[in-house]
């Protein structure tokens, strides 16, 4: 059939229409890889009582601001999806889904223009995790798209360079017959100027402790750059991921990762931000001009923030469930600088209720002149929200990888009389439908 793609939407799809009938307009229509105001051939893919999807077949009317992919695998990956836009028109798409979802969920028209930092487009990530299987045949890559089968890739051309040769380097040792048995994931981490690798191996139960040894070694060998290698077992009895068993490690079990700013101790299993190039853009978006008694900062990571701000408050709380990220948040801060291990709910409702006693938090001495919060894809949540509210912060800054959850989270702080003073889009990712969002609140 042909569509008409009206827009894309947040997750990397255009959006069309079925034809109208009796009851009224037709249903929505999700297509991949497809560029506002084109005319495309398609067929469903699937049907539901409220929307369907569908594939390409032809473009027969293509955007102007269409281009050729820059990467052989586009399309059969679900890693990427705006390959086919040219760069400027990609920023101009995540800015206009960003306002939209404002908009709609929020409410919030911005009043002032929506700042966009862009990236270099290519070879911005520091950090790879590819799939690995052993059997009838070596082969490593990423999920093809829309689904969990593995698509075998021997190049990335959103990795660094050297995160490249990490993948040239597991392939030669695959090829050969090297790569142990139960080895199923293999994540490449590289430093700041891309001059060493940290690599993160996941194993099944069954895999052999002297058997994954022998291949790290031996993948160490083929590509000196590799600082150290962390190696884990999946536990048994159905154990979260996260609790999975150290199996070994092999030389650095953390690397240096320098900025403009400050040096950051990243310990195998902590998070990171992922564009090599835009880190000190993001820390400077967040924390300039930034001073006071006290800083709150949630979701705190290693301290990619907290660190810096620790520099003009006098006192830093700094919030981290991971026992790995939170000890390099206490490895990484000076020494007015205070680390509590936990969520952020579990901080909040302690501190807003004046909790005291053993194991517990008490509220800050002082209300906090800023307050950071970086989470996860799923946000804040309701109850954070509304417990961040209660603290009456004059300052919030929002930092968010996911615009939906974004604008959700925004209706009780908006509620609570905060106003949106600045709107960045950091763009940390792309080629992708993901971005982030630096929203500066104020009352």
């Amino acid at each position: 059939m042909l569509l008409n793609i009206e827009k894309l939407i947040y997750g990397g799809d255009g959006l069309a229409h079925l034809p109208a009938d009796e009851h009224g307009r037709g249903k929505a229509v999700f297509v991949p890889f497809v560029l506002a105001g084109e005319k495309v051939e398609a067929t469903l893919t699937e049907q539901k009582s409220s929307f369907a999807r569908a594939r390409v077949e032809a473009i027969v009317e293509a955007s102007p601001h269409r281009i050729q992919p820059g990467c052989p695998y586009f399309a059969a990956c679900g890693g990427c999806h705006y390959q086919q836009a040219s760069y400027e028109h990609q920023l101009e798409i995540k800015r206009e889904i960003l306002r939209e979802n404002l908009r709609r969920i929020a409410k919030l028209e911005l009043s002032g223009e929506i700042q966009v930092h862009p990236s270099p487009p290519w070879n911005y990530r520091n950090r790879s995790r590819l799939q690995v299987q052993g059997r009838p045949e070596f082969a490593a890559g990423y999920f093809k798209f829309a689904s969990h089968d593995l698509l075998p890739v021997e190049e990335c051309p959103i990795s660094s360079p050297l995160i490249n040769r990490g993948i040239a380097a597991l392939w030669q040792t695959g090829r050969g017959g090297k790569v142990a048995e139960g080895v199923v994931e293999v994540e490449f981490f590289a430093n700041a100027d891309d001059t060493q690798l940290l690599v993160e191996v996941s194993c099944t139960a069954a895999a052999k402790r002297a058997a994954v040894k022998a291949w790290a070694e031996e993948l160490r060998g083929l590509l000196p750059e590799i600082a150290g290698i962390a190696a884990s077992r999946e536990a048994q009895g159905g154990t979260p991921r996260h609790q999975d068993e150290f199996l070994l490690g092999l030389g650095d079990q953390h690397l240096n990762y320098q900025t403009q700013a400050a040096s950051y101790r990243v310990s195998a299993g902590a998070f990171f931000q992922t564009n090599r190039h835009l880190t000190h853009e993001l820390v400077k978006i967040v924390t300039q001009g930034r001073s006071g008694e006290l800083a709150l900062d949630l979701y705190a990571g290693v301290g990619l923030f907290s660190t810096v701000l620790a520099r003009d408050f006098h006192h830093i709380v700094s919030v981290e469930t991971s026992q790995t990220a939170a000890s390099d948040l206490k490895y990484n801060l000076p020494s007015n600088g205070e680390v509590i291990q936990a969520t952020a709910e579990q901080y909040l409702n302690h501190s807003t209720k004046g909790q005291s006693g053993k194991g517990a938090f008490f509220a800050p001495a002082h209300k906090p002149d800023l307050i950071v919060v970086d989470p996860p894809r799923n946000g804040l949540g309701e109850s954070v929200a509304r417990s961040l509210a209660s603290l009456d912060a004059p300052r919030i800054a929002y930092v968010a990888c996911d615009p939906a959850t974004l604008a959700r989270d925004l209706v009780p702080l908006l509620g609570a009389g905060y106003r949106v003073e600045e709107a960045h889009l950091v763009d940390l990712f792309p080629q992708t439908y993901h971005l982030e969002t630096v929203l500066h609140l104020v009352r």
